[in-house]
């Protein structure tokens, strides 16, 4: 069994947690420890277990196998339990949009057990805190994305969860929406909500306290932002000068090159950490391009899903 003895320090413990469709591992073996009060990020490709993940956590889907303790329940046994206590905001818009922005908070506020008056109470302070006051009466369906986006997350948060499940809520928004919105989720973790959130976006995980790399429903890296990049099991090389296009094929047909990405008129490349001169090498490979320059230069988010993903797909061949 889990340890109970640390249920008061994690909102979040999972051990060997598996969830299969017939032959196929959604989830394989995921181990997670998410801290109180944090936002912990589930990063990784479509398919890789993300949305199934947090379905197990929130009680709405079995696990094959596995032990799991959300907010010192024990799921599935305990799930019934938990839904006073979580909210979650799933990828695609689920709220009623033949309904108005107040009379959607007003149902879920009832929906959660708030009495007449904390009903009135809490739909009035979120309609403040997300900005909607001059959408209150307005159709859901007819709002924007990033309207109904801040609705989505009002209504998730309703009834004051501890923990709060959120499954791509920036997919289609713009970018100044996605800002504003993680600016929300940082002001619900000062209040003390711990908050699990899957994304495709780089510049998001970078903003998670914790993030995992999901890989085929494995759990490929697990860390935070600084240290999975401080800790990169590669060198990263910038190339410049020269045709770019015919210095991209000569690199990809090199031995011990993990991968290159061509940005504008330079190229990233990622290099196996076991070589010692990494510069020396790359300049040697592209002898024949005259005005190529060669820099080391420090690894990003994006390298280190790239190399964790890698490294998982040559593990799956």
């Amino acid at each position: 069994m889990l340890n109970t003895e640390m249920s008061t320090e994690f909102a979040i413990q999972c051990r060997q947690l598996t969830r299969q469709f017939g032959d196929v591992k959604a989830v394989d073996g995921l181990n997670l420890t998410i801290p109180k009060a944090s936002i912990y990020g589930f990063l990784g490709p479509n398919g890789s277990g993300k949305s199934t993940t947090i379905r197990m956590l929130c009680g709405l889907l079995l696990p094959t196998r596995g032990e799991v303790e959300v907010l010192g329940l024990h799921i599935p046994g305990q799930s019934e339990q938990l839904k006073r206590h979580i909210g979650y905001m799933p990828q695609e818009f689920s709220l009623y949009e033949d309904l108005t922005v107040k009379e959607n908070l007003s149902f879920m506020a009832y929906v959660y057990g708030l009495s007449a008056k904390q009903q009135r109470q809490r739909v009035a302070e979120v309609i403040s805190i997300y900005n909607l006051e001059a959408k209150q009466n307005t159709l859901a369906g007819q709002m924007s994305g990033g309207q109904k986006q801040r609705l989505a997350l009002a209504a998730a948060i309703i009834h004051k969860p501890d923990l709060l499940f959120l499954d791509e809520p920036t997919s289609a928004v713009d970018p100044q929406s996605r800002r504003d919105f993680w600016e929300s989720l940082f002001d619900l973790v000062n209040q003390g909500t711990t908050i699990l959130v899957s994304s495709h976006y780089m510049d998001e995980a970078e903003r998670c306290h914790s993030l995992a790399i999901l890989d085929h429903g494995i759990k490929v890296a697990d860390d935070t932002p600084s240290n999975l990049m401080a800790n990169l099991a590669a060198w990263v090389l910038k190339v410049e000068g020269g045709s770019v296009n015919l210095m991209r094929k000569t690199l990809l047909a090199m031995p011990d090159v993990i991968s290159v990405t061509q940005l504008g008129m330079h190229l990233r490349v990622l290099l196996n950490k076991e070589l010692k001169h990494p510069v020396h090498f790359i300049e040697n490979g592209l002898s024949d391009f005259d005005g190529c320059k060669v820099l080391q230069v420090e690894a990003s988010l994006e390298d280190v899903f790239v190399v964790s993903t890698s490294q998982q797909t040559m593990v799956a061949q």
